[in-house]
């Protein structure tokens, strides 16, 4: 494993410790609390086309993608995992990333690309996964994925959704406490906890972006190595 590699394993293993004390249940009212703080680390090099396997995934829509060609490739992304009958922290992440949908408006699937990732593909079928993005009011540009439990285990590892710790790298909800995202033409990539306060990570996403790119929403891009501590989320 490349030095490049650990680092962003490593960052990601920080932030799913910190997760399960930043949760609060986000719902359709104000932003949930994190009660932790992360740091951002922006890793450089060594994440394209020849470390992404090109496997073949499903959409909720039911088309057919390839996850570096089609998803990632030359793209600004936000990708979290998660599982459809989750009765913990996936239905407050999913709250949570429609409020950075919703602030970023017809961004989303042009200029920045938003992905989750099923960790059960044996249950989450495109169908069950087209039916939980319609209840959380999810829009266009945004894509709830599903394939193989192979291909998409392989995904999970290469992303660094992993942890150290073989028994708990084994239960699915150790891998759903964070948010990943990154401009893979630029092989810049940052996370935080899924929780964040949305102002933040849009801040991260924006500084992803090209400047004649940046939608105009009142929200200010800096670079993931200028945060130190999350800042407070106000109601």
């Amino acid at each position: 494993m490349s030095n490049r590699v650990r680092m962003l394993r490593w960052g990601l293993y920080a932030l799913c410790a910190l997760a399960p004390a930043a949760y609060v249940m986000a719902s359709e009212g104000p932003p949930a609390k994190p009660r932790a703080a992360a740091r951002f680390a922006p890793s450089r090099g060594g994440f394209g086309a020849n470390y992404f396997p090109d496997v073949t995934l499903r959409t909720h829509e039911g088309k057919e993608v390839r996850l570096y060609d089609d998803l990632l490739k030359d793209k600004v992304v936000v990708i979290n995992f998660m599982y459809a009958r989750c009765e913990g922290i996936c239905p407050g992440t999913t709250a949570n990333l429609r409020r950075v949908q919703n602030r970023l408006g017809d961004a989303v699937g042009r200029d920045v690309f938003m992905y989750s990732f099923t960790l059960k593909p044996e249950e989450d079928t495109p169908d069950v996964l087209r039916t939980y993005a319609a209840a959380h009011g999810v829009k266009p540009g945004w894509l709830f994925l599903t394939g193989s439990a192979g291909d998409l285990d392989l995904v999970r590892r290469k992303l660094g959704f992993v942890d150290p710790d073989p028994e708990i790298d084994g239960s699915a909800s150790s891998h759903i406490g964070v948010v990943l995202y990154g401009n893979v033409a630029h092989q810049q990539w940052a996370a935080c906890p899924c929780l964040t306060n949305p102002d933040v990570m849009l801040e991260q996403i924006l500084w992803m972006l090209p400047q004649e790119k940046r939608p105009g929403i009142g929200v200010a891009p800096r670079a993931p190595a200028e945060v130190s501590q999350l800042p407070p989320v106000h109601p």
